[in-house]
């Protein structure tokens, strides 16, 4: 690799060399043996000027080059690469190990992680860089993630975005939708309502679910009445501010409404001075998982398309089991659904058009 700064070179790093790079206030710090400096901004190139080189940093290899700088006390890596480039490695860690058979389904997330990518181009501009890598935007864990079918899936619809009347759509994708995918409403505070971000069934001609073949297509989570108290004496102050003490004489908890898509919208948890409303942008959050083993914390619940079924004892919740089915905020393409409907000879244009009704997939370059 080269290392540069202010445009020039300092040195090359010979092919299985590792240099060190830390924070120095503002400045980052370039450590390696008879150097020891600091600078505003790095900068790593691939060693190859072909472009067939790759920049590993903390032993995870990328395409293209790598900005270091320091804020706050810590060092950012930013990956600067070409968006075709950059989508094979998404689709692959976004869709897993898929098979040729998959390879529609592929198509419809190259599109997607497509048209999510130049949509929020600048979207994190003031710190540095365009979007993250993970599942806050969109997973890209770099070229070794990359596979043929990724790459293949990516070149035979480069260029192509999903488009309304002309404009780039927001692009949501999550893993299993269930039954139904849900409207924005449903399970976000943030996110306004589209006419092609409907609820969209996903039932087979015949009986199923295109996504039944899912692992998380339906799955059931148990809390003790003391897993519960002790993660909702969490959750709840840090989710909606209100204090543990008012989970006292903890009695149950119920959906009070549900949404288009059946999802839960709202869940009440009744104890001894009234009830606890809970809304759909922060229900998974707030029933947090056991953890896998003690003192580890768990993960959000996996959908809100939920049936609860308090056991009591004595009046008052002895244990609390929820019965739920798909993964994920359920908005836009069920990748699961996808890949059901590329089994069944669907097109990547027919599977994107379906979960976004009234869009067109369109090339832009």
């Amino acid at each position: 690799a080269r290392i540069m700064a202010g445009g020039k070179q300092l040195f090359r790093l010979p092919k299985g060399q590792k240099v060190t790079v830390s924070a120095a206030g503002d400045r980052v710090a370039l450590s390696r043996p008879g150097v020891n400096d600091t600078y505003r901004r790095l900068r790593v190139r691939p060693a190859s000027a072909r472009g067939g080189g790759l920049v590993t940093v903390n032993g995870r290899a990328y395409r293209g080059t790598v900005d270091l700088f320091a804020r706050n006390g810590r060092v950012y890596a930013v990956n600067e690469l070409g968006i075709e480039r950059y989508l094979a490695s998404v689709v692959r860690a976004e869709m897993g190990p898929r098979g040729r058979k998959d390879l529609e389904a592929l198509k419809a997330q190259a599109v997607l992680a497509r048209t999510y990518a130049l949509r929020n181009r600048g979207k994190f501009k003031a710190l540095g860089y365009d979007v993250g890598a993970s599942v806050s935007d969109q997973v890209y864990p770099g070229a070794r993630a990359e596979d043929d079918l990724s790459r293949e899936a990516v070149r035979e619809t480069v260029g192509r975005v999903l488009t309304f009347r002309g404009k780039l759509i927001e692009a949501f994708f999550h893993s299993t939708c269930g039954p139904r995918t849900a409207v924005p409403e449903e399970v976000f505070s943030t996110v306004r309502s589209r006419p092609y971000l409907r609820s969209v069934s996903d039932e087979k001609p015949g009986g199923g679910y295109y996504n039944d073949i899912s692992p998380r297509f339906s799955w059931t989570v148990e809390w003790t009445r003391r897993e519960l108290l002790a993660i909702l004496r969490r959750t709840i102050p840090a989710r909606l501010g209100i204090e543990a003490r008012a989970l006292d004489g903890l009695k149950r908890v119920y959906v009070k409404t549900r949404g288009p898509s059946g999802r839960a919208t709202e869940i009440r948890i009744a104890v001894a001075k009234g009830e606890i409303p809970v809304f759909g942008p922060d229900i998974r959050y707030v029933f947090e998982t056991p953890g896998p083993e003690k003192g580890k914390r768990g993960s959000p619940l996996g959908s809100t398309a939920i049936r609860l079924e308090n056991h009591k004892n004595q009046g008052t919740i002895d244990r609390l089991v929820v019965h739920g089915t798909g993964y994920g905020h359920g908005v836009g393409m069920c990748q699961w659904g996808a890949i059901g409907r590329a089994r069944n000879g669907w097109k990547f244009t027919e599977i994107l058009q379906t979960y976004f009704p009234g869009t067109k997939v369109e090339r832009v370059y």
